[in-house]
C-alpha cells in the first residue's frame, strides 16, 4: 500500500437511536502520522463499516481547520500550550509516537551507513557545511568514502509539526541555531528549497542527488530513502528503529504539560533516538456536531485498543496503556454534548 498516494476518502453511515444517521468524520493536519492513520482507517472501515476522511495537509493547516470548525478533529505534531487550548475550548491528546530522521540521497552509501550528530546537522541546515566531504562530516565517518558533491538542502515549506520537532532538537544541540533560526512550525530557513508535507520532502530527496531532508521514518522506509545514524545525547551512535524511539519515549512524564504536550527530542539514554516525537489530536470539548465527535472518539479508542500492531509494523510507537487510560478518562469527563452528557464512556 502506498500511503503517500492513498486517498482516504470515505463516508460513514451508522445506526443512531434506532434510525440511520449519516456521519461525516473528518480530520486534517499532520503528515507525520498519515501512514498509520491511513492504515487504521482502512482496518476500521473493514471492521465497522465506518470511514474517515483525513487530509494530510500539515500541522499548521490542521490547527487552522479545527479552529475554523471545518473538520471534526485537527492533528498536530506541535502541541498547543494550555492557554491556547483553554481559550479555544479544545481538548488535546497524543495518539502515537515516531521518529524524525535525516534522509539523504548520496550515491554509493547504504541506508544507515552515514553518521551525523546534532551540531553537524545544524551546521548543514545553516548552510555552513556545503559539501559531503566536509571535514566535520568526515570526522564522524572515518573510513567511509564521501563524495565531493554539493549538499542540496530540502525543508518543509508548510506549517509543520515535523519542522517544530526538528528545529526544537537543533535548538537544543546548537546555540547558533537557537539564536539565528529558533524553534517553530515554520522558520526562516537560511538555505535550501521547500517542499510540502513529509511526502514532498521525501519525493524531493528521492529525486535530487546529494540532497538531505528530514521526514517521519515511515516515509523514509516507504520511499526506500537513505537515512543516517545519529549520535545521541549520551554520545552513542544509534539507528532509527522502534527500539530507539521507545527508549526516547520511556521516561516521558505525559501529565507534566497541559494537553499531554511533551516534547521528546534529545532525551537522555544510551539507546534513545534524538529526534523522537509524538503527534496529537485536537477536538472541541463542546462540539457543534456531537455525533461526529463521538464517532471520532470511538475510532481513536479503537486505534488505541486494536491498532498497536499496525502502528509497530510502520515503526511507530503506541502510547503506553496507563497514558491511554488517563486520556480516556479525560474524554469521559471533558468532551460532552450540549446537555452535558459525555460523548465517550470509559469501558474498562
Amino acid at each position: 500500500m502506498n500511503f503517500t498516494k492513498l486517498a482516504l476518502m470515505a463516508t460513514a453511515a451508522v445506526a443512531m437511536s434506532g434510525a440511520a444517521h449519516a456521519i461525516d468524520i473528518s480530520g486534517a493536519g499532520a503528515t507525520f502520522p498519515y501512514p498509520v492513520y491511513a492504515k487504521w482507517a482502512d482496518a476500521y472501515k473493514k471492521e465497522t463499516g465506518n470511514g474517515m476522511n483525513y487530509q494530510s495537509i500539515g500541522s499548521g493547516g490542521g490547527i487552522k481547520q479545527i479552529k475554523a470548525r471545518t473538520v471534526t478533529f485537527g492533528a498536530t505534531d506541535a502541541p498547543l500550550p494550555g492557554k491556547e487550548l483553554d481559550e479555544s475550548g479544545l481538548a488535546q491528546f497524543p495518539m502515537v509516537m515516531g521518529g524524525i530522521v535525516p534522509v539523504v540521497n548520496i550515491e554509493g552509501l547504504k541506508p544507515g551507513e552515514l553518521v551525523l550528530d546534532g551540531p553537524t546537522v545544524a551546521a548543514i541546515f545553516l548552510g555552513q557545511i556545503k559539501k559531503w566531504d566536509d571535514p566535520a562530516i568526515a570526522k564522524l565517518n572515518a573510513g567511509l568514502k564521501l563524495p565531493s558533491r554539493a549538499i542540496a538542502l530540502v525543508h518543509r515549506s508548510d506549517g509543520s509539526g515535523t519542522t517544530y520537532n526538528f528545529t526544537y532538537y537543533l535548538s537544543e544541540v546548537s546555540p547558533e541555531w537557537k539564536t539565528k533560526v529558533g524553534t517553530n512550525t515554520a522558520v526562516q530557513w537560511p538555505a535550501g528549497i521547500g517542499a510540502k508535507g513529509n511526502e514532498g520532502v521525501a519525493n524531493n530527496v528521492a529525486q535530487t542527488k546529494g540532497s538531505i531532508g528530514y521526514v517521519e521514518y515511515a516515509y523514509a522506509k516507504q520511499n526506500k530513502l537513505g537515512y543516517t545514524r545519529m549520535v545521541n545525547k549520551a554520545g552513542k551512535t544509534v539507528l532509527p528503529t522502534i527500539k530507539t524511539f521507545q527508549a526516547a519515549a520511556a521516561n516521558a512524564d505525559w501529565k507534566s504539560q497541559p494537553g499531554y504536550g511533551v516534547i521528546l527530542a534529545n532525551q537522555a539514554g544510551d539507546q534513545s533516538w534524538p529526534m523522537t516525537a509524538a503527534t496529537w489530536i485536537l477536538l472541541y470539548k463542546k462540539p457543534a456536531d456531537a455525533v461526529a465527535t463521538g464517532e471520532a472518539l470511538k475510532f481513536f479508542g479503537w486505534a488505541y485498543a486494536k491498532g498497536t500492531t499496525m502502528a509497530q509494523d510502520l515503526d511507530y510507537v503506541p502510547m503506553p496503556a496507563n497514558v491511554v487510560a488517563d486520556i480516556q478518562k479525560m474524554w469521559s469527563s471533558e468532551v460532552k454534548d450540549a446537555s452535558g452528557k459525555p460523548l465517550y464512556a470509559v469501558t474498562h
